[in-house]
């Protein structure tokens, strides 16, 4: 199923706003949703490793680390060691598991740019997780997405 692109005027405002707090609402999202599943030697392989997501229709980007047992936001720094970026469709896309990463990757609209091995890493950590994000994080991003692509 195709998802609408992000509104270009909502965009502007988003792109113009200060990176961090994003980010540390992102990092606290992860920790709730995600860190949970992760298996030991993820969090191992995870420690100290600079991310960024990056939401390309909606010029946001959500930069981060595994330190100290959870996931915390980073200011935007000068390089990240992995960078997953994609529209705000696709992403949604992919958390309620009606795309494949593979299959939005190899269609250009999903690009991996930095370590590949971490890639790989996040890819198959996420696609090892027995369910996809809780009904009410699912229901509260689609209706966020369809509120704001109208």
């Amino acid at each position: 199923m195709a998802h609408p692109g992000f509104p270009p005027p909502l965009a502007a405002v988003l792109g113009r706003l200060p990176p961090y707090p994003g980010s540390m609402l992102f990092a606290a999202a992860l920790n709730l949703v995600v860190r949970p599943h992760l298996p030991d030697d993820v969090k191992a392989s995870l420690q100290g490793r600079t991310l960024r997501i990056a939401v390309t229709d909606a010029r946001v980007a959500f930069d981060f680390t595994w330190r100290q047992g959870g996931f915390c936001a980073l200011p935007r720094g000068a390089g990240t060691d992995l960078e997953i970026a994609a529209g705000a469709g696709d992403f949604v896309a992919l958390a309620r598991r009606e795309e494949d990463p593979d299959t939005l990757f190899f269609s250009r609209r999903l690009v991996m740019s930095g370590d590949t091995e971490l890639g790989l890493l996040v890819k198959n950590t996420l696609d090892a997780m027995d369910t996809p994000l809780p009904q009410s994080l699912r229901a509260a991003l689609s209706h966020w997405l369809r509120r704001t692509t109208r």
